[in-house]
């Protein structure tokens, strides 16, 4: 009775991340060039994105301590929580302090990625105590991608949207307005959590994790760190890094995002379908290191639509690989660890993506310097990800997952 309440209810985390994608990519996607509207230097907003980063490394290694306690329910909840507290901040706010300090308070430095809004503190650990079952966890992890990229163009369409309310009621004010309805999606998605049911967690025996968890996550935390930092130097100012290079405006840009949403359900219901019957590990490294290539080039392209095709074929590839990557994180993770385990590793993604201070930098020195770097480390992320999990990830697996 129990396993079926959860089947059933696990609808209302799909309506979550929907809510949440919709509120967290038009935050994301505003982030660089709301704050360059402020008049904010290209170094500063690099900055501050940074700052971000390292506020939620502190959240969510705190959340995932909660979350193997108290539930994942709960870690959930207190995210949607502080996300609703930074979007209502930077909507109600004209001061430039308030606004930055609103953005690093929700945590939306780390880029409008399609995936973006569908992942929390708290998602990976709940679906990994609910579903044991490997395959079951794929198609589970797929389904919220799917929703999360498809829910996604909702916040790019806001975005794109604000060319047109700025002729309104002024540009400032555009922006404002619709950090206020993203707001309103997160009490929504809030909403949505509080519905959920969960199952009943293995006692704790240790204060963190056990050894073999923690070995196990070690190798994923390597892999996440360089693949971070990659992100870090591309994502949160790839819509500005579009605005300088080929002259983008907010409707070119949103009209971008919203195709490569596009991509990445469309790669996420391909993986809902055929990903589970595949080698779950090739699936997860050969799709990153493809999506780093696929950086490199962009880097390099002479006009916006060839970036833009560029940026739409990754789009694929992450939807398609980000459920067998998620899945494989936690196959050598102890039941009892899912929350410390899945918050260490996202914390070594969140501390590379700190690497998104050094984006202005590199971008105020050369613009295509930050994605050609970002490029080569995706790519090193996806060579690192066979490497050290090939090898082990089936032994240390072993009476874990």
């Amino acid at each position: 009775m129990v396993a079926h309440n959860i089947d059933i209810r696990f609808k209302y985390l799909l309506y979550s991340r929907a809510f949440r994608s919709v509120a967290i990519i038009y935050m994301s996607l505003a982030f660089s060039l709301y704050l360059a509207a402020l008049h904010v230097r290209i170094i500063e907003i690099g900055i501050i994105s940074g700052l971000a980063m390292l506020f939620m490394v502190f959240l969510t290694m705190t959340l995932g301590l909660v979350g193997d306690r108290h539930g994942y329910k709960a870690e959930l909840l207190v995210a949607e929580f502080v996300a609703l507290v930074g979007a209502l901040i930077i909507g109600a706010s004209s001061s430039p302090a308030h606004i930055m300090a609103g953005m690093v308070i929700a945590g939306i430095g780390g880029g409008a990625g399609g995936m973006r809004g569908a992942f929390s503190p708290g998602t990976n650990a709940f679906v990994a105590n609910n579903y044991r079952d490997q395959k079951d966890r794929i198609r589970r992890y797929s389904n919220i991608t799917l929703v999360g990229a498809v829910a996604a163009i909702g916040g790019s369409i806001m975005f794109a949207s604000v060319s047109p309310l700025s002729g309104l009621i002024g540009l400032m004010d555009a922006y404002r307005a619709l950090f206020i309805i993203s707001a309103g999606m997160l009490v929504a998605s809030l909403m949505s959590i509080s519905m959920l049911a969960e199952e009943v967690r293995p006692t704790k025996t240790t204060k963190v994790m056990k050894r073999s968890s923690m070995n196990y996550s070690a190798r994923v935390i390597a892999v996440n760190i360089i693949g971070g930092m990659g992100m870090g130097l591309v994502i949160p100012m790839l819509p500005l890094w579009l605005e300088l290079s080929y002259g983008a405006t907010a409707l070119d840009i949103g009209m971008i995002f919203t195709a490569v949403y596009l991509a990445t359900a469309l790669g996420s219901y391909i993986s809902s379908k055929i990903a589970h019957r595949m080698n779950m590990l090739n699936v997860a490294a050969y799709t990153r290191l493809l999506s780093g290539v696929l950086l490199f080039a962009m880097a390099f392209s002479p006009a916006l639509i060839i970036a833009a095709v560029l940026y739409l074929s990754r789009g694929v590839l992450a939807g398609f690989g980000s459920p067998s990557r998620t899945a494989m994180n936690v196959k050598g993770v102890d039941a009892e660890d899912y929350g410390a385990a899945t918050s260490a590793q996202g914390i070594a993604t969140r501390a590379g993506q700190l690497s998104s201070g050094l984006s202005g930098y590199l971008m105020d020195y050369a613009l295509p310097l930050p994605i050609f770097v970002g490029g080569i480390l995706q790519l090193a992320s996806g060579l690192s990800y066979k490497l050290l999990l090939g090898n082990r990830s089936k032994h240390d697996a072993s009476g874990n997952a």
